[in-house]
């Protein structure tokens, strides 16, 4: 079990109260591409082990303009070719969006790539609207497959260790590569949420839950306290671990860290209302003719955004941590430019006096 436990539970860096970590959206601003959008995760991958960072999660997203995050794994195979010891997961694959058997081999796959680093973390959400999750299950219905979760999830978890019993369909379908073809760890499953349906199947099954706290802050807390109660003890954990995401951004000047997370909110505001598009410039969210309902949006949104100076970005942390209890904070920086994000994740570790490592790829 403790082997298990090693690869979910982090190591706090610095004085940072908990293990940080990276949720990353590839998220594509006004005036630039996908291909500037990954090769900032491939950056931001490796600025993040350097500072200690302990994981580096990419979410899948679909038909959103705005993010380059639609394929996970294919993200992460690319990371894992420019980082050595940083882990590396999906926050989280949408498990309902696909048949769990090709799951199971992307992140076999992985896990052959990058051995001992791999996180397969799991979503119920489609990541997208109704039209378009039923255009990626190919069932013309968007709830198809959403309410048959628990069934996938079984399903995943035995091609993963290749344990059907006898007489079973499947009992000869082997997920490759895989433990058919010899002794082969594979990765910890955690489940994803923003409602109590997974925090209570987490709790039930014994595995980490990760929250997210940046988009359903009000649930945050029930959330947490339905996991554990709901807790029993498992080959995967002996007691609870959870990780929130959080939306968090540093600037050197406080109102350069408002005008960087004022694009991620109006973007937010702009695909809630049903017209998402690319992340807007920081001059385009400052000019914005905002109506009273929209300005009600916004402000709401960036209440949950813990943004200012260093110093106030660790104030804030801190202070979720105390009132959350988590384990693990994930940071998630939403602004238009690559260069804005990757300074966040460093200012951050800077105010952590979390100490730079030089990470040869070699």
């Amino acid at each position: 079990m403790s082997d298990v436990r090693d690869a979910i539970r982090g190591t706090a860096r610095g004085t940072a109260p908990v293990p940080l970590s990276v949720l990353d959206l590839a998220t594509v601003g006004s005036g630039s591409t996908a291909h500037d959008s990954l090769r900032t995760s491939v950056e931001l991958a490796r600025l993040a082990e350097s500072r200690g960072y302990h994981r580096h999660w990419v979410a899948e997203h679909h038909s959103m303009p705005g993010v380059a995050s639609s394929s996970p794994a294919v993200i992460l195979a690319h990371l894992a070719a420019h980082t050595r010891r940083i882990r590396l997961g999906s926050g989280g694959v949408m498990l309902p969006n696909h048949a769990p058997l090709a799951i199971a081999e992307q992140f076999g796959t992985l896990e052959a790539l990058a051995p001992g680093r791999i996180d397969l973390g799991l979503g119920r959400a489609p990541g997208t609207d109704g039209r378009t999750a039923a255009a990626l299950r190919g069932t013309g219905r968007p709830d198809a497959e959403a309410a048959d979760f628990p069934r996938q999830l079984a399903e995943l978890t035995r091609f993963l260790d290749d344990d059907f019993p006898d007489g079973h369909p499947y009992a000869r379908v082997h997920a490759v590569p895989g433990p058919v073809q010899g002794p082969a760890a594979r990765p910890p499953l955690w489940l994803l949420g923003s409602s109590g349906f997974s925090a209570r199947l987490a709790g039930e099954l014994g595995l980490p839950f990760a929250y997210a706290h940046h988009f359903s802050a009000a649930g945050t807390l029930p959330a947490l306290r339905l996991y554990r109660e709901s807790f029993r003890p498992s080959a995967v954990l002996d007691a609870p671990y959870t990780v929130i995401g959080v939306s968090a951004l540093a600037a050197e000047d406080p109102a350069e860290a408002r005008a960087q997370v004022l694009t991620g909110a109006l973007s937010m505001l702009r695909l809630r209302t049903g017209r998402p598009g690319l992340i807007p410039t920081p001059e385009e969210a400052a000019g914005y003719p905002f109506s009273a309902a929209e300005r009600e949006f916004v402000d709401g949104w960036l209440a949950n955004v813990v943004h200012g100076t260093p110093e106030e970005v660790r104030a804030g942390l801190d202070a979720l941590v105390a009132r959350t209890g988590a384990d693990e904070l994930m940071l998630t920086a939403n602004a238009h430019g690559g260069a804005a994000r990757l300074r966040s994740y460093a200012l951050v570790a800077d105010a952590y006096g979390m100490p730079e490592e030089e990470v040869p790829l070699d």
